[in-house]
């Protein structure tokens, strides 16, 4: 089996480092970054935290030196998606691609470029803290399953999970994808906006802003339900149980907020409200918290 890592940021990195320690595995990863690349060719892709892990793949920032491969794992932010794909398309004439990136939107634009798609909702996290090294901060369950629209089959959704698995990454292979993937776009429509808005950690967040998370919870409820999605959890047990859980993290948003990068937005609160907005959920909170968050991010151009 072939895979390329599509964005070796943190979230790829954890997905490539542990399917560099299968035997039967070979693992490719593009990224832009060329300090990050070369530090990975050249010293492996080192996790340490909750894994530790030294891992030899091959990494490049050039597409073009990828061979084929069976199977994609992007994991880019989703502003990035088009880009991406357009660079590394050739690499999947005959493969599945499966994303494991935030929001909704994502699975379209990937099955513009490839034959086959996989949807993925991922709940480990990390952060890289050197060109070559990534810090796995938490564990937690991936789901994958075949893309609606432009589905890869189920035998290879249930082939990159076992991989996956063995690996040490959790993975399950699922029939229907839309409730782990709509469930965790409300859990985050609740928390990352916030959090990027007020720069407070996500427990904390939570804790005192209870009513607003509810709110902003209820209207991905109507879109999901109104979709026709059946959600694997209730998003509101999750937020509550959260709090204790992930106190004083920081949600991906509120560090690209302190980084001053540009956010996710768009796809999470944002792609939420547009959805409600194409089949009649009107989801007047999301919409603001999007529009808030743009408006910051307007602000930074204002300071140069």
């Amino acid at each position: 089996m072939k895979v390329c890592i599509i964005g070796c940021g943190a979230i790829g990195s954890l997905f490539g480092a542990h399917l560099g320690k299968l035997e039967e595995v070979e693992v490719w990863a593009y990224d832009p970054d060329r300090a990050h690349v070369e530090a990975i060719n050249r010293n492996g892709l080192r996790l340490t935290g909750q894994s530790e892990i030294v891992a030899h793949i091959q990494a490049r920032s050039d597409a073009s030196e990828i061979p084929p491969c069976d199977f994609g794992i992007i994991a880019v932010k989703t502003l990035y998606t088009r880009a991406a794909m357009a660079a590394v398309a050739h690499v999947f004439a005959d493969g599945a691609v499966c994303s494991v990136q935030n929001g909704v939107g994502s699975e379209e634009i990937i099955a513009e470029y490839v034959p086959r798609v996989i949807m993925g909702t991922t709940f480990p996290a990390g952060h890289i803290t050197a060109p070559g090294v990534c810090n796995h901060d938490t564990r937690g369950l991936t789901q994958i399953g075949p893309f609606s629209d432009k589905p890869a089959s189920q035998e290879e959704s249930d082939a990159l999970a076992a991989a996956l698995t063995r690996a040490g990454m959790e993975t399950k292979s699922v029939a229907d994808p839309r409730g782990p993937m709509w469930t965790k776009v409300i859990f985050n429509c609740a928390s990352n906006g916030v959090a990027a808005l007020t720069r407070l950690p996500h427990g904390i967040a939570a804790e005192r802003l209870r009513p607003l998370f509810s709110t902003i919870a209820q209207e991905g409820i109507a879109v999901a339900t109104a979709l026709g999605v059946k959600l694997e959890k209730n998003p509101e047990d999750m937020i509550d149980d959260s709090i204790p859980v992930a106190y004083h993290h920081k949600p991906s948003m509120l560090q690209d907020v302190e980084a001053r990068r540009v956010t996710e937005i768009d796809s999470i609160n944002g792609g939420v409200a547009a959805m409600g907005e194409k089949i009649g959920v009107p989801c007047p909170i999301n919409r603001a918290i999007a529009d808030m968050v743009k408006g910051l991010e307007f602000s930074w151009t204002l300071e140069k």
